[in-house]
């Protein structure tokens, strides 16, 4: 078989470490572990890894440290996992750079799918596209290319670039997830589930289970994006809240 990519595990507790290997090694990843959150850090940066997951309690350094050091590091995806009673530092650990969470006792196939719905979309771009990059992007016809416009946003689906104002935006993929679908529905109302199995990626089935953390975490991205876009948080320029229900574009006004 080969290799999926490469996965760093950390993790203190043996028997969750050992779990995680059997299941990612199953699926065809290269994996390397870590028990501490040095050890871990040191790992991530000789690997060079395409997904992380990550304990939020370790022996040494708090596992929001090991992931600050991380994203500083690197922009490979991180999966947070944690323990039901250690929902606000997984919603933390969001708000930090996490692409996703698992808690903890975790189902085989329920991390199997998180780590494929990580990897099914490229993260969006952190930095300018290389010259050569852009001008072939640029031959390729606008007819042919899912870039939506909002009010000095430009988001381009294929090459996963979102600028404001011909600003270029640093964006995890989440954000940008939660982005494209917004600016795709064109001002409809989407809900907070809605949103969660945007997240989650393709293929969710429209009743799959939505927990009220799954929506916290929702809320999370969202104020994290609204951050990025410096949004007025009492005249809403891109993103609209839709009180119990979910967001949706703000309007924009006649003339403009």
């Amino acid at each position: 078989m080969a290799s999926q990519g490469a996965v760093v595990v950390i993790e203190d507790d043996a028997d969750v470490r050992n779990l995680l290997v059997a299941v990612l090694q199953q699926s065809g990843f290269d994996v390397s572990t870590a028990s501490t959150g040095h050890e871990g850090v040191d790992l991530v940066r000789e690997v060079g890894p395409d997904v992380v997951t990550l304990d939020v309690g370790l022996p040494d350094i708090d596992g929001h440290e090991v992931l600050r050091q991380i994203r500083a590091a690197t922009d490979c995806y991180v999966i947070m996992l944690t323990a039901r009673a250690e929902e606000t530092d997984t919603l933390m650990a969001l708000q930090i750079g996490a692409d996703d969470y698992l808690t903890k006792p975790f189902r085989p196939r329920e991390l199997r799918a998180r780590v494929a719905a990580l990897l099914r979309r490229p993260r969006a771009q952190r930095t300018a596209p290389r010259p050569d990059v852009a001008q072939s992007e640029s031959t390729v016809p606008l007819s042919k290319r899912a870039i939506l416009h909002h009010d000095g946003l430009v988001l381009d689906a294929n090459a996963r670039v979102v600028t404001l104002e011909g600003d270029m935006l640093t964006l995890t993929r989440s954000e940008f997830e939660l982005l494209h679908d917004l600016m795709r529905s064109a001002g409809a109302v989407r809900t907070k589930a809605e949103l969660v199995r945007v997240v989650r990626g393709g293929g969710q089935p429209t009743d799959s289970y939505v927990s009220d953390f799954d929506q916290r975490a929702i809320e999370v991205h969202i104020g994290n994006l609204r951050r990025k876009l410096e949004e007025d948080s009492k005249n809403p320029r891109w993103i609209m809240t839709v009180r119990g229900v979910g967001y949706r574009l703000t309007p924009v006004a006649e003339g403009e």
